[in-house]
């Protein structure tokens, strides 16, 4: 056999003869392999030679003076269980050998059968390939079980389980600690302007340069999308602020550069004293709040929690708020209510729909109490597809009853992205069979101008399928006038402040009067908003609005025969 044609093979011989080592020797070089060879024949001569060298196999006699396959086994298993070590001897007998298998060895031959050595050798070599692949599969699954894919920092899980620990330590031991949110700014400009590669390039640098401002003992992990905890093992609250700072330096000072693009983000960090008074959940919900009340105060910020501060009440009613609503939705505490919108000019009528939540005592608590707390908590997109359900159910009872209307329902703004939101009501108008030209769905101006191509196609499939469009809030937008040749709507709503004071102040009557002459050149329907008096009513009908809604005309009534459950975004 050609010598390059040859495996190499390191192999450690445990044997007290030069002449049998070398028969083993020769006996591999037959079998094609390249042998890198050491022959050790005492204890220490083979711990040196563990500590010094990786092998691929271990080769033991048996009987050597003061030193046998015990010894050897024991040390070799003590290094790495996974090297094959095989007994080759002249003398050992079969209870031995079977002792031997079961204290770790791996086969053993006879010297004066070695023909048995090449295979025993191929088939250990073999397993022992496999037993690596498997630990190393169970070591990236275990890996992967606690750590972030992107980052390869800790996950929640693993972070919060430290945290529990942390927490634990701090009541029984009277340890301190603290806590680290971090939330990264101007994250999305970098998202949407380059692309989800950039963002992921960007959270993998910036996880870099966040572990170069804490210490080896502290544990730094990615919660989710662009936010990263950091858990800071006995550390002062003084302490704990100089690294929080350090961090935000860090991120602050960093220029993130993608396709020649160059790109500047910070942070805001909300800091938790952890001392074993509150448990994890409630400290990962007390650093949330600091770490918004770090942006609401302009972001690029440290904001250390504090009982008294009105940022962090305010964000934890808001957290209440949530907690009360998803337990509203699920225990029937929602109800869905109507309000007309009648026809100045004729005698049609339509109804909006609108939500009450329902107290324990049976009274109402009004939308403006909760709804901010949804969309800042993302729970929106939820509640629109509860609108839409109940709401639709609802219209196939009002069809059944005969009634000629048209059903409003409100979209908020984080579903003009929603791509499967369309989808979603042509279900449910399929499974109650209503016409899609009885719903109109409002979306507010403001909404739709931050997020204008969202709000373009939204609109445009809206209309494909049928239903209507309403545009909320009329007259709010500093260019409301020049967005309406590209939004094709059927109603516009002119937003219920420039109506209340109409009478009174003639600028917002010449602006009342403007948005309906706009808009019936545009061929689009006005409804007035907020129509509180009689008075108000009839200057209306006077400047030719099609509709008026307010309590003037109806006030807002539960639908008499549909008590389940049904949200909408806001009144």
């Amino acid at each position: 056999m050609d010598e390059n044609e040859r495996r190499g093979l390191k192999v450690l011989i445990t044997e007290d003869s030069e002449d049998d080592a070398l028969l083993i020797l020769r006996e591999l070089k037959r079998g094609g392999y390249l042998p890198e060879a050491q022959r050790v024949d005492t204890a220490s001569d083979m711990q040196t030679a563990l500590e010094t060298s990786d092998w691929d196999l271990i080769i033991a006699d048996h009987n050597m003076p003061g030193f046998d396959s015990y010894d050897a086994l024991a040390l070799a298993q003590q290094h790495d269980p996974n090297i094959p070590f095989i007994l080759v001897s002249g003398s050992i007998g079969e209870e031995v050998a079977v002792d031997a298998m079961k204290a770790g060895a791996h086969d053993y031959v006879m010297k004066h059968n070695l023909t048995r050595l090449l295979p025993a050798i191929e088939r250990e070599l073999r397993e022992a390939a496999n037993r690596r692949a498997h630990q190393q599969a169970q070591a990236t699954i275990h890996h992967m079980a606690y750590h972030d894919h992107l980052t390869e920092l800790l996950n929640r899980v693993e972070f919060e389980r430290r945290l529990n620990n942390a927490v634990e330590s701090a009541r029984t031991e009277d340890e301190i600690h603290a806590l680290l949110y971090v939330d990264l700014d101007q994250f999305k400009l970098v998202n949407d302007s380059c692309g989800h590669l950039a963002g992921d390039e960007l959270l993998r640098r910036i996880a870099k340069r966040m572990q170069r401002s804490i210490r080896e003992s502290d544990s730094l992990a990615r919660l989710g999308g662009d936010e990263f905890g950091v858990l800071l093992k006995n550390c002062p609250l003084e302490r704990a602020e100089g690294i929080a700072l350090s961090v935000l330096e860090n991120i602050r000072t960093y220029q993130f550069i993608w396709s020649d693009r160059s790109f500047k983000v910070g942070a805001s960090i909300g800091l938790v004293r952890v001392n074993g008074n509150e448990d994890a959940s409630a400290l990962m919900s007390l650093a949330d709040m600091a770490c918004y009340a770090a942006k609401d105060k302009g972001r690029n910020r440290v904001h250390i929690y504090s009982e008294s501060d009105k940022q962090m009440s305010l964000r934890r009613g808001e957290i209440q708020w949530v907690q009360r609503l998803q337990h509203a939705m699920q225990k029937d505490k929602l109800v869905l209510y109507h309000q007309r919108i009648q026809s100045l000019q004729g005698s049609d009528s339509h109804h909006e729909v609108l939500i009450r939540m329902v107290r324990e005592d049976g009274s109402l608590i009004m939308p403006g109490q909760f709804i901010p707390a949804a969309e800042r908590y993302n729970l929106m997109p939820e509640i629109d597809r509860w609108v839409v359900h109940h709401a639709c159910a609802q219209m196939h009872k009002e069809l059944a009853g005969n009634s000629p209307g048209i059903l409003f329902i409100n979209l908020s703004a984080t579903s003009l992205s929603d791509d499967q939101l369309v989808k979603y009501i042509r279900e449910q108008l399929q499974l109650y069979g209503i016409p899609p030209d009885r719903i109109t769905f409002e979306i507010t101006e403001t909404a739709a101008i931050s997020d204008f191509d969202c709000a373009l196609d939204l609109i445009k499939t809206l209309r494909h399928l049928g239903c209507k469009v309403a545009l909320d809030d009329f007259g709010t937008g500093m260019s409301s006038f020049s967005y309406l040749k590209s939004l094709d709507v059927d109603f516009l709503k002119i937003d219920g402040g420039f109506v209340r004071s109409m009478l009174e102040d003639p600028m917002d009557h010449a602006i009342v009067e403007a948005i309906n002459s706009i808009g019936h050149i545009a061929g689009i329907r006005t409804i007035a908003e907020f129509v509180e008096s009689q008075a108000i009513m009839q200057r209306l009908s006077t400047l030719g609005i099609d509709f008026a809604q307010g309590w003037a005309v109806h006030h807002p009534q539960p639908f008499t025969e549909h008590r389940n459950p049904v949200v909408a975004p806001h009144a």
